[in-house]
């Protein structure tokens, strides 16, 4: 840990120092003067986090997740103040960098308080050399999934108006926020728990197949019913000059549901080991998306949104087919497991869908849509008898007792 430590904070500085650099640059680029500020302010957060790793790194491997939800309701909370304060007194850009800073360092205190992990005077390169092994592969793999997201908006940014590039960022806001929020929540316990069963093959397939029902029966109703209800709720939270983002909303709705199938097959191939594989897999989906992306950008934004559900469904595939031989796990079988939910939340959808069309108080509509589309999808667990949802059902009443 101390090792990691000591060498992640330089890294992250080093990389700090590129950014720096690099800074006007960018801004030449997007013809923003401002933006050289900025970014160098705000790159200010990678070497925050460089502090703040490895204390995630310790509770995730130890499963003592209670010290992150303190930590994030802490920062949540004061960047929320913090960020709509300095909104409010006309600080622009500013309050959002703040916001930023404000709550990653928040994060890193109170981590660093409530963890009793401290770096020691130690350093070997016999261990870095070995955890470097494992370890680059999956940096260059992040790497690349974060250069190929925002290549996106690089694009639209350039080929097309800011306007479509708000649009489009505002549209993968709401299904992207709660889909990180529930997929986060399963990948920082799933893969410490394959983590210690690797050498159970097993034992990993079942947790993969787990993995893939629970967020499956969780994830593709949510994503479905906001898909159903986006007009409302666009209406209510962002007004109607926002109305333009529902087509990427519906989009990146559609591309969220599949979350589960990726996170748990990446993370079994991680679990194992295989992080060469990982990054053989992530350059073959990043190259093929691209490639994707160079086709059909100069025919609108639009044509750009629906290539990112074209490269969805190839990326999942590449993502599970390891696992056919790894762990006697085929993609056609994960299919098999999360048809049932996406046929019963396709069937929620169509009358809560109709609901939005009735003359109605918007908040009413969207209150009527969302306790329908619950009522429906329960109901239909319990006449179809899913085993899912009565595993998740003895699990809540299991954890229940035990409060």
């Amino acid at each position: 840990f101390s090792t990691v430590f000591y060498a992640n904070i330089v890294f992250c500085m080093i990389l700090y120092i590129l950014l720096f650099f690099a800074s006007p640059f960018i801004a030449k680029f997007y013809d923003m003067p401002e933006l050289t500020s900025v970014v160098r302010v705000l790159g200010l957060t990678i070497v925050i986090s460089g502090v703040k790793n490895v204390q995630q790194a310790y509770v995730s491997r130890h499963m003592i997740f209670k010290r992150f939800f303190y930590a994030t309701l802490g920062g949540t909370i004061g960047a929320a103040v913090i960020g709509i304060l300095m909104a409010y007194l006309g600080c622009g850009v500013w309050s959002l960098v703040a916001q930023n800073l404000f709550n990653l360092t928040v994060d890193t205190i109170i981590l660093w308080i409530t963890v009793k992990w401290r770096p020691e005077l130690k350093f070997s390169w016999k261990r870095l050399k070995v955890l470097y092994s494992y370890g680059w592969k999956l940096l260059l793999s992040s790497l690349l999934h974060t250069v190929y997201t925002d290549i996106r908006q690089l694009i639209i940014g350039k080929l097309y108006s800011s306007e479509s590039l708000a649009l489009y960022n505002k549209g993968k806001q709401f299904p992207n926020l709660i889909a990180t929020n529930i997929n986060n929540s399963i990948d920082s316990v799933l893969f410490p728990a394959m983590s210690v069963a690797q050498d159970n093959k097993e034992k990993v397939k079942k947790m993969t197949c787990i993995s893939i029902r629970v967020s499956g029966y969780i994830m593709w109703p949510v994503m479905i019913g906001l898909s159903a209800v986006t007009e409302p709720l666009v209406r209510i939270l962002l007004t109607d000059k926002w109305i333009g983002c529902i087509p990427f909303l519906r989009i990146f709705c559609i591309t969220n549901a599949f979350q589960p199938i990726h996170t748990a097959n990446l993370n079994a191939i991680k679990a194992m080991g295989r992080s060469d594989l990982y990054l053989k897999l992530e350059i073959i989906k990043k190259v093929t998306g691209i490639a994707i992306l160079l086709a059909v950008m100069n025919f609108g934004v639009m044509a750009i949104g629906y290539s990112l559900l074209v490269y969805s469904v190839f990326a999942q595939i590449v993502n599970s087919w390891p696992n056919r031989e790894l762990l006697n796990y085929s993609y056609k079988d994960q299919l098999k497991d999360i048809v049932p939910f996406i046929i019963l939340s396709l069937v929620m959808a169509v009358p809560i869908y109709f609901i939005g069309k009735l003359p109605l108080p918007l908040i009413v509509v969207l209150a009527i849509q969302v306790i329908t589309g619950a009522i429906i999808y329960i109901a239909e667990s319990l006449i179809f008898k899913l085993d899912t949802f009565e595993f998740i059902k003895d699990r809540l009443s299991e954890l229940l007792r035990k409060k």
